[in-house]
C-alpha cells in the first residue's frame, strides 16, 4: 500500500500522522477503537486513566509528541525532546482474565514491543525483567502498567527513536537511531508495536490469561534469565544471585546463596561474571 502521508519539512523528526495511523489500525472488530495524537500532555497514562474512570471502552490509544511529566517504573521521570520518541499509552479491560493474572500485562507489552522492534528495526532487542526493552544492556524502552478502578489497565510505553547521544537522560540509554536501526520512522514503528500487541493481547485474553501464552517467547527474548543479577527489593535490601526463569505468576526466580527467591518486584541490575 502506498504511503499517503503528507510531506513534512523536518525530515529528522516529523510529527506523527493521526489520520494515517487511524486508517491503518482502527478496524471494525479490531482491538484499537481510537488513536489520538497529542501535541503535548503531562502524561498519556493520566489521559487514559481519566478516560477509563469515565467509562471509556478498551482499545483507546493516546500518543504524545512531548510529555512534560512522563514517568516510568519506581516513579522515575521519563523526558525526551519533542518528536524524538514514541510516548504511547493504551487502555485495556481484560475483564475475562482473573485479576491475579493482570500483572502479566506489563510483561506482555514489553514482549510485544521487543518483537516488533526486532522485526521492523532489525536490531537485537531483548526484554529485561520485568518491563524494560534493552539492546545489549542499553535501555531502549520502558513500560509502565497501572490499574485503575473500572476495572481497567493503562499500559504506557516510552521508546526512544531519534534520541541523540547528547540528549540521553543517562549514559545507559539508547535509541533506534543510535543502534543503527533499519527504520526510525515513528509511524512505522508504532504501527508495528500496536499490531503485535493486539495479536498477543487477544491470544492471551482468549486463553483467560494463561501465562503459557506469553512465557516461552518472553523467556526466549530475555536479557535477564541466565544472568548474574543484583536486585534492589522494595524494602531497600539487596539480593544477589543468578536469574533462572519466571514462575507462573511472572515472578523472577533468583538462585542466591541462601536458596531460591521468587521476586514480584524489584530493580534489577545485570552483573558481569567478574562482578
Amino acid at each position: 500500500m502506498a504511503d499517503d502521508r503528507p510531506a513534512f519539512a523536518d525530515l529528522e523528526r516529523p510529527p506523527l500522522d493521526e489520520k494515517f495511523l487511524r486508517g491503518r489500525l482502527v478496524r471494525p472488530g479490531g482491538l484499537w477503537t481510537q488513536i489520538d495524537v497529542l501535541t503535548e500532555t503531562p502524561s498519556t497514562n493520566a489521559v487514559l486513566a481519566a478516560a477509563a474512570r469515565a467509562g471509556a471502552p478498551e482499545g483507546l490509544v493516546a500518543t504524545a509528541e512531548y510529555q512534560s511529566s512522563g514517568r516510568g517504573r519506581l516513579g522515575r521521570t521519563w523526558t525526551t525532546p519533542p518528536r524524538s520518541a514514541l510516548l504511547t499509552s493504551v487502555l485495556l479491560r481484560p475483564t475475562t482474565v482473573p485479576a491475579a493474572r493482570w500483572p502479566w500485562l506489563g510483561l506482555l507489552v514489553s514482549l510485544a514491543v521487543t518483537s516488533a522492534v526486532r522485526r521492523v528495526a532489525e536490531i537485537p532487542a531483548q526484554v529485561k525483567w520485568p518491563n524494560d526493552v534493552l539492546v545489549e544492556d542499553r535501555k531502549l524502552a520502558g513500560i509502565l502498567l497501572e490499574r485503575v478502578e473500572g476495572p481497567a489497565a493503562i499500559v504506557g510505553m516510552g521508546l526512544n527513536v531519534t534520541l541523540r547521544a547528547d540528549e540521553r537522560p543517562h549514559p545507559g540509554a539508547t535509541s533506534l537511531a543510535l543502534e543503527g536501526a533499519a527504520t526510525t520512522d515513528r509511524v512505522t514503528v508504532l504501527a508495528a508495536v500496536l499490531r503485535e500487541l493486539a495479536v498477543r493481547y487477544q491470544e492471551w485474553v482468549a486463553a483467560a490469561g494463561d501465562p503459557a501464552v506469553i512465557l516461552p517467547d518472553y523467556q526466549g527474548l530475555s536479557a535477564t534469565i541466565g544472568r548474574p543479577v543484583r536486585v534492589e527489593l522494595p524494602d531497600g535490601k539487596f539480593l544477589e544471585g543468578t536469574a533462572t526463569g519466571l514462575d507462573t505468576d511472572g515472578r523472577l526466580l533468583v538462585d542466591a546463596a541462601d536458596g531460591q527467591h521468587a521476586l514480584a518486584a524489584g530493580d534489577v541490575t545485570h552483573l558481569r561474571t567478574s562482578e
